[in-house]
């Protein structure tokens, strides 16, 4: 389940972007300052293993990250559909193999309309040709999801998006996500006040 972020101050330091695809999961990467966001990595996604999964709380763990921002992609309209409930349920994978590891490195889904496009255009007006986008745009397209929400954390003092928590389900002893078959994600109908009606600049 998702519920909307407290109040209240922020986590402050390095945070990682992530971009939830089908086929590929991007990540991206702030500084302690949380004043740029830059591409990382581009992981294959894995459904059945949940190796990507790992290998982002890996990540968070190596550089001592605070937060994680997973990408909630909604329609224009400001539904959620498939696309939505697999990036709940990618979120709620890694809350889970965070917990397992004994960070507590909350993650949080924040609205990310038209990331994947910003990003192609953006690697577009770069110089970079379609051929090699395939390669880099998902860590861009992260890039973009986290910059969009440290910009609004410090803009409004306080955190953004919806706090994700790991469904109350008993786990054995040393088990990791990888030893459990995903889960669906309950469906979330209410809206986060604090990315609600959010589009990206000049589309309407």
């Amino acid at each position: 389940m998702t519920i909307p972020s407290p109040p209240g101050a922020y986590p402050q330091g390095i945070k990682l972007g992530v971009d939830v695809g089908t086929v590929r999961v991007g990540v991206a990467v702030c500084d302690r300052d949380a004043i740029l966001a830059t591409p990382l990595k581009t992981l294959d996604r894995n459904p059945k293993k949940n190796s990507d999964v790992r290998v982002i709380a890996s990540l968070a763990e190596e550089l001592g990250a605070v937060q994680v921002i997973v990408g909630l992609p909604r329609t224009m309209k400001g539904e959620e559909h498939a696309s939505a409930r697999m990036a709940a349920e990618y979120a709620q994978l890694l809350v889970r193999e965070l917990e397992s590891r004994g960070l507590d490195v909350p993650v949080n889904l924040v609205d990310e309309r038209l990331s994947s496009v910003t990003a192609h255009r953006n690697l577009h007006e770069a110089g970079m040709s379609s051929r090699n986008h395939r390669k880099v745009v998902d860590q861009v397209a992260a890039a973009g999801i986290l910059q969009h929400a440290i910009d609004m954390q410090k803009a409004r003092g306080t955190d953004v998006g919806s706090r994700v928590t790991a469904p109350a389900r008993p786990w054995h002893s040393g088990e990791t996500v990888a030893d459990r078959p995903a889960q669906s994600a309950p469906e979330d109908k209410t809206r986060s006040s604090e990315t609600e009606g959010y589009s990206e600049p000049g589309q309407h």
